[in-house]
């Protein structure tokens, strides 16, 4: 998580982009280490599932290989006033299975994104009125100006009134739904591809909309996705010519890649920071030996944990040098005032210290939530937490899952099941807001449900939510980048989250495929171009 989030909408996992001149049509063959479980657009805010679905569904805007917001199923947008949006709808568009795209799917997208089981509630804010001024014109109204109102909209994905009533579609398929809906199942979008056929776990596979609106930038006529979560059967796979591209190479196998003569490694540093979360809300922790209390609630333990963590050496021996250690919730290209905030050292016997002071000074037992097929080396990191966090007296039960499982659990609905997790965000609106808003923002609030929508542990910090409020409106860029860099001061202070790094991409890439790498690294599968067989 240069520039990155929406990049999410680049497909898979990151935008395959590969520069177009469509000479003739293939078959592009894709693996990634995680799976593809669900086809509903507002079930899951993960990157690679956006990614996915960006090839079969499309928002009102989307973002260029620069990351530049640009026109998709809005052909234009004004703002008449501060509050006041108006958005021209492109005409002549057909979802997939032939229906007309108007203005009533665009209002019923806007109250499903929003609605009870969505993972998108901050795409769209709760303040936003859409209003039907005719079939292709659509006004926005807003209780306050909202300068950054489209930012995260091109994986805000426009859905078909008319079919998600016809297969009982309606609501959202929350992301630890254990029986899937229709629309998890099935897809109805406008873009480029259409899903024909979708076994989650095992082979999915896309071939071209022949009625797409827009001009494809591809050769290709069909994308077969198969999940192979071994890294040693993807890279096999590549090698030996039965798939195209995979994602993610592991860094222990780059060099032999490259060195093959059959494929290649494309890297770069990501947007997205993983960090870890700890549960700040409880009065007593669900995964833990200590009971009546919550150690977390004592912001001791939580420097504690923050200072026995060596990110350095996380860098050195798990990530092999391809991650870069993290001082903020952001990663430093996002944030302009980033240089004026140093990560410091680990200190194991400093956190020795806090743990005595908060007295466990024989440490106490918890589990760590953590997915083994979304980030690079993720089971590896949380490995590599369990034995740091044993210096300091502290028993770590590892709990690592395939991301299906991973997020079912975190994301269960009644209050997120974990005690302290690992995670990854990159903020969708490339901004800071989203971090303070989404990550860092207090839970339940009645006057804005959709904050602290991603905020597992439940941190919350009144002051702190002040300040985002007043960045969301101020248009004074000094002004603004003041405000969020006291904002980040006040999470650092709290120790309200452990962030350690900005991993590195790494597609693999047969020398038959062309990929052209959107601006913030990540790679879209609909700019590909196939040498033909």
């Amino acid at each position: 998580m240069s520039v990155r989030q929406k990049l999410l909408a680049a497909a898979f996992a990151s935008i395959i982009a590969f520069a177009a001149s469509p000479a003739s049509s293939q078959v592009l063959h894709y693996a990634n280490q995680g799976e593809l479980k669900s086809l509903d657009p507002d079930t899951l805010k993960e990157t690679t599932t956006i990614a996915h679905l960006a090839h079969v569904y499309e928002g009102l805007v989307t973002r260029d290989k620069d990351l530049k917001v640009v026109p998709a199923l809005a052909e234009s947008w004004e703002t008449l006033t501060p509050t006041h949006w108006r958005f021209h709808l492109r005409k002549g568009v057909k979802f997939h299975n032939g229906d007309a795209f108007t203005a009533d799917d665009v209002i019923f997208s806007a109250q499903r994104v929003r609605a009870k089981g969505s993972n998108f509630l901050s795409n769209v804010p709760p303040d936003a009125k859409f209003v039907k001024v005719d079939d292709y014109t659509v006004d926005v109204m807003l209780d306050s100006p909202n300068p950054i109102l489209i930012s995260q909209w091109d994986s805000w994905y426009i859905m078909d009134k008319k079919w998600c009533e016809e297969h009982d579609a309606v609501a959202p398929t929350p992301a630890s739904a254990t029986t899937p809906s229709y629309a998890a199942l099935h897809e109805n979008g406008t873009g480029p591809f259409m899903i024909v056929s979708h076994q989650p776990g095992v082979k999915t596979v896309f071939k071209v909309n022949p009625n797409w609106w827009g001009k494809p930038e591809h050769n290709l006529k069909e994308i077969d996705f198969t999940p192979i979560a071994s890294d040693a059967t993807r890279v096999a796979a590549l090698l030996s010519g039965e798939v195209d591209v995979v994602e993610p190479v592991p860094i222990q196998d780059i060099q032999r890649v490259n060195a093959s003569g059959v494929a290649t490694v494309m890297n770069g540093p990501e947007l997205r920071t993983i960090f870890l979360g700890m549960d700040q809300s409880r009065d007593e922790l669900l995964y833990s030996n200590v009971k009546g209390k919550n150690p977390f609630k004592d912001v001791r333990v939580r420097e504690a944990f923050y200072k026995a963590i060596d990110v350095d050496l996380i860098k050195s021996r798990v990530m092999r040098g391809l991650s870069t250690p993290s001082a903020l919730m952001i990663a430093p290209p996002l944030f302009a005032l980033s240089k004026d905030f140093t990560r410091p050292k680990a200190d194991v016997e400093g956190a020795k210290k806090l743990m005595a002071e908060a007295g466990y000074p024989n440490g106490f037992e918890v589990t760590l939530d953590c997915p083994n097929d979304r980030y690079v080396n993720d089971a590896a990191i949380c490995q590599a937490v369990v034995g740091m966090l044993a210096r300091i007296k502290v028993k770590v039960d590892l709990l690592a899952q395939p991301k299906a499982q991973f997020f079912a659990k975190v994301l269960k609905p009644g209050g997120y099941k974990t005690s302290f997790y690992l995670l990854g965000w990159t903020p969708a609106s490339l901004d800071s807001h989203n971090v303070l808003h989404d990550i860092m923002g207090c839970r339940n609030d009645p006057k804005d449900p959709t904050r602290g929508e991603a905020n597992l542990g439940g941190y919350c910090n009144k002051e702190l939510d002040a300040l985002a409020d007043k960045i969301l409106v101020e248009s004074d860029t000094n002004k603004r980048n003041q405000m969020i860099k006291q904002a980040f001061e006040i999470g650092i202070k709290d120790y309200a989250y452990i962030p350690l790094h900005q991993q590195a991409l790494s597609w693999g890439v047969s020398k038959k495929v062309k990929l052209t790498q959107r601006a913030d690294n990540e790679v879209l599968l609909y700019w590909a171009t196939k040498q033909e067989e």
